[in-house]
């Protein structure tokens, strides 16, 4: 979530990769099912809003923790 304090940051494909774990095919699939956010083009560049990649982690964890099991 972005946060008015926190600036604004755009990251390139290779970044979102790394923070998210996907391979190229596998964030352009994730793209088409509506899984995750299309890019913003930036001078023709494709970047994600990083508040966008973090929200994305986050619910992926907040999925996960919700299908556990409790002890």
């Amino acid at each position: 979530m972005n946060t008015p304090n926190k600036p604004l940051v755009l990251l390139r494909r290779d970044e979102v990769l790394r923070r998210t774990g996907f391979s190229v095919s596998g964030l352009y699939e994730a793209m088409a099912q509506g899984r995750f956010k299309r890019p913003v083009k930036n001078g023709g560049i494709a970047t994600w809003p990083e508040h966008e990649v973090e929200d994305f982690i986050r619910q992926r964890i907040a999925e996960r923790d919700a299908t556990a099991p409790r002890p």
